[in-house]
């Protein structure tokens, strides 16, 4: 073979080249483009087509910064009539649900908001509802929930079998206090009992206003018990039984927000463009570790309650209790 057809070759393999990496390039930038746009909110929300937004409050209920930013922008948004709320969630933080409580009564002042109740709307998640205008929820539905809990171990006995011995340094006795290393004292148990008492008021308040109800009056509601959702509704804890379709329609009939809108799903978009993509991969990847510790501790038969111990706080959340 001569040196000249080496050549035509050698170009004709570059130029293949070439066409493949534009090609990977121009695919690149259009997912990325995909997920910018995608990540948020329907298309109809970019063009700005009426509409009634949805949002979904599932799993552990948190303080989140992306999520309060998002219902602060459906609350400015021209073209979202309403808002309706998805809850399917046992709790989480008491933080968590009073910051959201806060942000869907700071929407309701200028649209109407709804709640749908999925399979589990409990503490917390029962606080983002009393943030709504009008609470839907499936007939059995577990709701109710209403209390505060703060749960620590203790493993100063076992430290003592193993011969470790935790030393600590600190400005006053209650610095840290209760801890796991040491028996929790009287006065200790005391301040923390205080503190949940504090809570626990502010969310029977939560109730009695919104929900125009006197606690004591509810059979078990102040002891923290649950409910079907019939059950809540006979208590007047939730206003009708039904879906989506159900919520929807009180948001036409009730509040005149025009038929037949599309509804549309609003996510949060982490902070910054490059969070926008890689924002979804870190939760994915957290989703998936959090999903490899329930395994272990599965295998290793620890307490339910010991994926609790990750959220700081005063914590809202409900759990069925084991024998």
């Amino acid at each position: 073979m001569s040196l000249e057809t080496e050549a035509v070759l050698d170009r004709r393999r570059m130029r293949r080249r070439l066409a493949f990496w534009r090609t990977a390039a121009v695919l690149f930038v259009g997912l990325l483009l995909g997920a910018l746009l995608f990540g948020s909110e329907d298309l109809s929300s970019l063009a700005g087509t009426k509409q009634i937004a949805r949002i979904e409050i599932e799993g552990t209920i948190t303080d989140d910064r992306d999520q309060l930013a998002m219902l602060k922008k459906i609350r400015e948004a021209s073209h979202v009539e309403a808002l309706l709320v998805f809850v399917n969630s046992p709790g989480g933080t008491t933080t968590g649900g009073e910051s959201l409580y806060l942000a869907l009564r700071d929407v309701a002042e200028k649209k109407p908001v709804v709640a749908q109740f999925g399979t589990i709307a409990a503490s917390a998640g029962y606080i983002v509802g009393l943030g709504t205008d009008h609470i839907v929820a499936r007939g059995n539905t577990i709701t109710g929930s209403v209390g505060v809990l703060a749960q620590w171990p203790e493993i100063s006995e076992l430290l003592g079998k193993l011969g470790v011995r935790f030393n600590e340094v600190k400005s006053g006795a209650l610095k840290a206090s209760p801890n796991p290393f040491e028996p929790t004292t009287e006065e200790a148990r005391r301040v923390m009992q205080d503190t949940i008492d504090d809570g626990f008021r502010w969310f029977l308040s939560l109730v009695q206003d919104r929900r125009g109800i006197n606690p004591q009056d509810v059979d078990g509601l102040v002891q923290g018990r649950i409910y079907s959702g019939r059950q809540a509704l006979s208590n007047k804890l939730v206003d009708e039984i039904g879906g989506e379709a159900e919520a929807v329609r009180w948001l036409e009939t009730s509040r005149n927000v025009t038929k037949d809108l599309k509804v549309v799903n609003w996510k949060p978009t982490p902070e910054g463009t490059w969070g926008a993509v890689t924002g979804q991969a870190s939760r994915a990847a957290g989703n998936l570790m959090l999903s490899a510790l329930a395994g272990v501790a599965d295998l290793a038969s620890l307490p339910a309650n010991l994926g609790r111990l990750g959220l700081d706080g005063l914590v809202s959340v409900w759990q069925p209790a084991e024998n």
